[in-house]
C-alpha cells in the first residue's frame, strides 16, 4: 500500500511539474529557455562528477590482473634492460646482421599468462 501511495505521489509531482513548465514557456519564453539551459549545465556537471569519481575507476578482472603482469614484470627487468641496451651497442657495431637476427627469434619470457574465460573443449567424438 505504501508502494501504491508513492507512485501516485511521484505521478502528481510530474504532473504539476510538466503544467508549471507548460505556463512557464507560454508567459515568460526567455527566462524559459535560460532555465532550461541552466538546468541542462547542471546535469552535465553532476553527471561528469559522478563519471569522474566513481565510474572512470572500474576495470575489468582481467584488466586488472593484466596491469599488475606488466607493473610485476617492469620492476623485475629494469634492470635487465639497461644492461641490454649497453651490451647491444657495443654489438651493433660488431655485427648488425647477426643482431637482427637474435632480435626477430627472442621471445619475451617475461610475460605473464593471465587466466581468462576460456571456453571447455567439446568431445566430438562423442556427437
Amino acid at each position: 500500500m505504501l508502494r501504491h501511495k508513492f507512485s501516485v505521489f511521484i505521478y502528481v509531482l510530474i504532473g504539476l511539474a510538466i503544467v508549471g513548465l507548460a505556463f512557464n514557456m507560454f508567459t515568460d519564453t526567455a527566462s524559459f529557455l535560460l532555465n532550461l539551459v541552466v538546468m541542462i549545465a547542471i546535469g552535465a556537471l553532476i553527471y561528469g562528477a559522478v563519471y569522474y569519481f566513481f565510474l572512470r575507476k572500474r576495470m575489468p578482472n582481467d584488466l586488472k590482473k593484466y596491469k599488475k603482469a606488466v607493473k610485476q614484470s617492469k620492476v623485475k627487468y629494469k634492470q635487465d634492460k639497461l644492461a641490454k641496451k649497453s651490451m647491444s651497442q657495443a654489438t651493433r657495431k660488431q655485427a648488425p646482421l647477426l643482431n637482427k637476427r637474435k632480435q626477430s627469434k627472442e621471445r619475451a619470457t617475461h610475460l605473464r599468462v593471465i587466466e581468462g574465460n576460456k571456453q571447455k573443449r567439446k568431445n566430438r567424438a562423442s556427437f
